[in-house]
């Protein structure tokens, strides 16, 4: 296990968020394409999650989930219409094993709260 020290955890912005829109990509075999939204500060960022062949889009649609918003955008697979699909931000997930049969355990909360709230 690699430490790090409070002030990298620190750099960490996490945030819920509301997914608003999750499909699977035509090119995908892994990866579900969600659109969330972290409210008016920070808008609309899209996430590439591996969880498509246990979750459906329907699954996620209007619930809220931890989000780390502030990665390096990331490519993920082909152009489509000649655009890039970029991943801008990283749902935050359980692994129970680090495997491709094993669920992942999804947080949910307790309550509704603002998109965008931070997460300590």
């Amino acid at each position: 296990m690699t430490k790090i020290t409070f002030e990298d955890f620190q750099k960490l912005d996490i945030r819920i968020g509301t997914v608003i829109e999750a499909e699977v990509p035509e090119w995908s075999h892994w990866v579900m394409k969600l659109n969330v939204d972290f409210g008016k500060e920070i808008g609309k960022k899209t996430a590439f999650a591996g969880i498509m062949k246990f979750f459906k889009p329907e699954d996620l649609i209007g619930k809220q989930f931890p989000f780390i918003i502030n990665l390096e955008p990331k490519k993920i697979g082909p152009k489509e219409n000649g655009k890039q699909n970029i991943s801008e931000c990283m749902m935050i997930m359980a692994v129970p094993k680090d495997d491709e049969e094993t669920p992942p355990v999804m947080f949910s909360l307790e309550r509704k709260v603002p998109n965008g709230i931070r997460v300590h």
